[in-house]
C-alpha cells in the first residue's frame, strides 16, 4: 500500500535529520515545507517590506503559513496519487488539531485511509533548554525570530496530540534528545515499514 509518513514537531526536535536518514534507506519523495516554501515566502516578505528569514511571526503566518503547506501537500499528495511514497516534514501545529483535515487532503486525490497508509512520527526533546541549545546552534537566520522572541515562541513547543482518525499504531511519539544512531533510524524504519523493513 502507498504510503504518506509524516516528520513533525517544533523547531530543533531533529525532524528533518530523521526523515532524510529514513529517506536514505528506502527512497520515498521527501518533501520538507521549508525547502518547498522558502521561495515564495522570501518574495512575499521582501514585496510587503519585510524580513525575508521571518518564519514565525504574527504577520509571516498571516501571509505565508498556509500558501507554504498547500505548496508542500501538493507536492507530496500527487507523488501519493501515483503511487510513491512519501515523507511530508513539517510542524503541522493546526492540522494536527483537526480530526478531519488528513482524510480532506486526501480526498483530494481520491484517497481514503483504506488505500493510502499514514504513519505519522511526532518529533520532541525532553526540555524546552535543549530546543533553545540545538536552535542556537545551528546558527540559522530563519532561526533569529524563534531566540530573539523566546518566551513567546517557546510556547509552541508545548505536548501535544496527533488528533487525525488514524488506525492504533499509527503515530509514534518520539524523543530524539539523544545522538541519532544506526538503531534509531531501524526504530522509525520498523515504525513505518513493519515486516516489510527488514524483509
Amino acid at each position: 500500500m502507498r504510503k504518506l509518513i509524516f516528520f513533525i514537531g517544533g523547531a530543533g526536535a531533529g525532524k528533518t535529520t530523521l526523515a532524510k536518514a529514513l529517506a536514505k534507506r528506502r527512497r520515498p519523495a521527501l518533501f520538507d515545507m521549508d525547502t518547498l516554501s522558502r521561495p515564495a515566502s522570501e518574495a512575499i516578505m521582501t514585496l510587503s517590506g519585510l524580513d525575508p528569514s521571518d518564519r514565525d511571526s504574527a504577520v509571516y503566518k498571516s501571509r505565508c503559513r498556509d500558501l507554504g503547506y498547500r505548496l508542500t501537500m501538493d507536492a507530496a499528495l500527487e507523488n501519493v496519487e501515483i503511487g510513491t511514497d512519501a515523507i511530508v516534514i513539517g510542524p503541522f501545529t493546526r492540522e494536527t488539531d483537526d480530526p478531519q483535515w488528513l482524510e480532506r487532503e486526501l480526498a483530494r486525490i481520491g484517497g481514503t485511509l483504506d488505500d493510502v497508509e499514514v504513519k505519522v512520527i511526532f518529533v520532541s526533546l525532553h526540555d524546552e533548554q535543549l530546543y533553545h541549545k540545538r536552535i542556537s546552534d545551528r546558527g540559522l537566520g530563519l532561526d533569529a525570530w524563534k531566540l530573539e522572541n523566546w518566551n513567546e515562541f517557546s510556547r509552541s513547543l508545548v505536548g501535544r496530540t496527533v488528533k487525525w482518525n488514524l488506525p492504533a499504531g499509527s503515530v509514534l511519539y518520539f524523543d530524539n534528545s539523544e545522538s541519532i544512531s544506526e538503531e534509531t533510524i531501524s526504530i522509525l524504519e520498523r515504525f513505518v515499514y513493519g515486516s516489510e523493513a527488514f524483509g
